[in-house]
C-alpha cells in the first residue's frame, strides 16, 4: 500500500526533524521532501518524482514566506493541498491563507492525534480547520450543512464579501456608507444566522458556499 507523501516547508530544522519523525510514526504517511523556505520548495517542486499529497507550510520564513508561497501555489499549482502550520494565530493571517486556498490552518502546539486527523481529513475530505482556529460550528464538506437554506439579503451578502477582505470593520462601514454601529449589527446578525462565532467563521462559510472564489 502506497504511503501518502508529505512535504515540509519550514526553516526551523529542529522542528522540521521532529515533525518528520511524528509524521513517520503515523504509519500511512512519509515525509518525502523538506524545504527551508518557499523559494526552495517551489524550485524543487517540479523535480520531485511525485507531487506531495499534502504540504505542511510554515508562515514566517526568510526569503519567501508562507503567504507568498501560498500565493504562488494558487496561481501555478492550485490543486496542491496545503496545511498551514504556524505559531501565528492572528485573524488577518488566517484569513489570508484561507483566501489563498489553504486547506487547513493549525497551530504548532496542536496535539499529535489532532494533527494526524487534520492530514487525513485534508486528503480524504478536502479540508480541515480546528475548532481552536475557526471557533465555528461549520461541518466538514461531506456532511449536510444545516445552514444550506439560510437566506441572506443583498446587503448581508455585500457585508459578508467585504468581511472576507483585509478591511477593518470601520473601513467596511465606510465602503457600505453605513455607521460602525450598523455594521456591528450586520456582523451579529450573520453570526446568529450562520451559527458562527468569529470573522474567520464568516470567511469559511463564504468559501464553502462560493460567495467568494479562492
Amino acid at each position: 500500500m502506497r504511503k501518502y507523501s508529505i512535504a515540509i516547508v519550514d526553516d526551523h530544522l529542529l522542528f522540521a526533524q521532529s515533525l518528520d519523525s511524528l509524521v513517520s510514526s503515523f504509519g500511512d504517511y512519509e515525509v518525502t521532501f523538506h524545504a527551508t523556505n518557499g523559494k526552495n520548495f517551489i524550485e524543487n517542486l517540479d523535480r520531485l518524482k511525485e507531487k506531495p499529497d499534502v504540504v505542511l507550510l510554515d508562515i514566517n520564513m526568510p526569503i519567501m514566506n508562507g503567504i507568498e508561497t501560498m500565493s504562488w501555489l494558487k496561481e501555478n499549482k492550485p490543486e496542491q493541498k496545503v496545511i498551514a502550520l504556524s505559531m501565528d494565530d492572528s485573524e488577518e493571517t488566517i484569513i489570508k491563507m484561507l483566501r489563498l486556498g489553504a486547506k487547513g490552518y493549525l497551530l504548532k502546539d496542536i496535539h499529535p492525534q489532532v494533527f494526524k486527523r487534520a492530514i487525513t481529513d485534508v486528503i480524504e475530505k478536502g479540508f480541515y480547520y480546528s475548532e481552536r482556529i475557526t471557533n465555528t460550528l461549520l461541518d466538514t464538506l461531506d456532511r449536510k450543512d444545516k445552514n444550506e437554506d439560510v437566506f441572506l439579503k443583498d446587503r448581508e451578502i455585500e457585508f459578508l464579501k467585504l468581511a472576507c477582505t483585509e478591511k477593518t470593520y470601520k473601513e467596511i462601514a465606510g465602503e457600505m456608507y453605513l455607521s460602525p454601529k450598523t455594521i456591528d449589527g450586520y456582523r451579529e446578525t450573520l453570526f446568529d444566522k450562520l451559527e458562527v462565532k468569529s470573522r474567520i467563521g464568516l470567511v469559511l462559510y463564504a468559501i464553502k458556499h462560493k460567495y467568494i472564489e479562492i
